[in-house]
């Protein structure tokens, strides 16, 4: 069989090929409108679902990431500038009157870190900055803000403090774990303000009368050094608003060295800066 056969039988196969694809494509039954518009929704909402869990992961994941790595550096910060021993006092030392709390004025300026709060129950290397202003540039990034509407640590009043639940660092995602009589500890350059935890309660996100000198009373004078905050309910959402309450048990100076419960921890953070 010469060459000229053999192109032309194979031209032959290839029309041959072509024909038997277009008799199967005009056999196949033709899609209609509804059925394509089907398909397309259904490849959009995969979409939308990976789109939607990539957000999730971002938001419970990476701004914890983030926010946790923030945190400690401020922590760490602030501990290199604290002046005092980080050594409690001996366990058999005399109990020492200190007089009344030193209160410190307030930041002039929002995102000043001003002190640290440990609370035990969330674990005892639990320790995270206290930053003046609760906007999304200080509760997205440096933890607990504080109202700056209300009191100082260790002034009567009410010293409230905000922080997120799940997602930027999730500083009070245990907050509903306490239980009465745990200590909440607020360490400033003045000293060390030790809080008991009294009760929690869940409100609408409109009772701003949780910030009151007196929590939750309007028209009555504060008498004693209360400790609020506040964080979104339930940990997944933000329908409501939980809020903790403390009242402050005794103070000690700088000078004084740290609780014994979280003498450790200051310790730490004095060492990682």
């Amino acid at each position: 069989m010469g060459v000229e056969e053999l192109i032309t039988g194979n031209e032959r196969i290839r029309r041959g090929k072509k024909r038997s694809a277009r008799k199967q494509r005009a056999e196949r039954p033709k899609q209609g409108f509804f059925r394509t518009l089907i398909q397309v929704l259904g490849e959009l909402l995969i979409t939308c679902g990976v789109i939607l869990l990539l957000f999730v992961v971002w938001e419970l994941w990476w701004t914890n990431i983030e926010a946790n790595t923030a945190q400690q550096q401020a922590v760490s910060a602030f501990a290199q500038e604290f002046q005092g021993p980080v050594t409690p006092p001996p366990a058999d030392a005399p109990p020492v009157d200190f007089g009344p709390p030193k209160v410190m004025a307030a930041p002039d300026q929002a995102s000043t870190v001003f002190g640290v709060v440990y609370i035990p129950r969330f674990g005892k290397t639990y320790s995270r900055p206290l930053v003046e202003g609760t906007a999304p540039a200080q509760l997205d990034t440096l933890g607990l803000g504080r109202y700056d509407s209300t009191s100082m640590p260790g002034a009567v009043g009410n010293f409230a403090v905000a922080g997120h639940r799940q997602t930027h660092g999730a500083v009070l995602d245990a907050v509903h774990t306490l239980v009465p009589g745990d200590k909440i500890y607020v360490q400033t350059n003045d000293g060390y303000y030790t809080y008991v935890f009294r009760n929690n309660q869940i409100v609408m996100p409109n009772r701003a009368d949780v910030l009151a000198p007196v929590p939750t009373q309007l028209d009555a004078k504060a008498t004693e050094r209360f400790m609020t905050m506040t964080s979104c309910n339930p940990r997944f959402g933000a329908e409501e608003r939980i809020i903790s309450y403390s009242v402050l048990d005794s103070w000690q100076p700088a000078s004084a060295g740290p609780p014994a419960e979280i003498a450790a921890q200051v310790a730490a953070n004095k060492k990682a800066g």
